[in-house]
């Protein structure tokens, strides 16, 4: 108690936040971002106007992911940020999309959290982003797994099974699978699908092949099964997601 009183005592004496703030711009690889409960930016490290594509935060100031993203991306952050705000459940350590062109295969790791005034009520939002394959040491769970990441983006086409995943990483299938999601948030299965599926989307906008070929470049079994997936992560199919670009 005597700790946190200290604590707070100090953080009264400061003046503008931008102090705190401006530490987040020389935190390597890592976007930080506020945003307000309409979704507007409030502030923005290096990284994040990075990602936004401005050359700094003012630019970004008062604007919306929309304003920045595919609308398939926008629509995705504004759902999860209005379920944080709604509930006050943070999203820890989870992995999606990177926010880009619709159908990158990049993935990062996102955390978000409520911001809250002095009454308790929650104003907007602030969160990380990090690029996965972009993560050296942030803890030993995901270092150790730095070489299993890129040999699934690397191989994500070929029957990858946990097994010899698990084997790249001297683990055992149960130690592996519990280190993999202590580490990411999500199973490894999971983070195949989504690596496979965002491939999927990838080629479905850049390229003419069939569904059917397409499945079978991303590793899935046929088309049924390729769909069913994709419309279990994209909230269509891939014929609507193709038709809609």
């Amino acid at each position: 108690m005597e700790n946190t009183s200290a604590r707070d005592r100090f953080l009264a004496q400061l003046g503008s936040p931008d102090q705190i703030l401006s530490l987040f711009d020389v935190v390597p690889g890592v976007s930080f971002f506020m945003k307000n409960r309409r979704g507007r930016f409030i502030a923005l490290n290096r990284r994040g106007c990075e990602y936004c594509g401005v050359a700094n935060e003012s630019e970004a100031i008062g604007k919306t992911d929309h304003d920045f993203f595919p609308k398939r991306r926008a629509d995705e952050y504004r759902i999860d940020d209005l379920a944080v705000m709604r509930t006050g459940v943070p999203i820890l350590n989870r992995i999606e999309s990177a926010p880009e062109s619709a159908g990158s295969p990049r993935l990062v790791m996102t955390s978000k959290i409520p911001i809250r005034n002095p009454a308790g009520k929650v104003i907007g939002i602030a969160g990380f982003s990090r690029q996965v394959d972009q993560i050296e040491q942030p803890s030993a769970n995901v270092a150790a797994f730095a070489e299993v990441i890129e040999y699934v983006h690397q191989h994500y086409d070929e029957p990858l099974t946990t097994k010899t995943l698990a084997g790249m990483a001297g683990l055992s299938v149960s130690q592996f699978e519990r280190r993999f999601r202590r580490a990411f948030g999500n199973s490894v299965r999971k983070y195949l699908l989504r690596v496979r599926i965002e491939n999927g989307a990838r080629l479905l906008r850049e390229s003419n092949e069939t569904v059917s070929n397409i499945a079978q470049q991303c590793g899935f079994y046929d088309h049924a099964h390729f769909s069913r997936a994709f419309r279990q992560v994209m909230k269509q199919t891939p014929t609507q997601y193709r038709s809609h670009d």
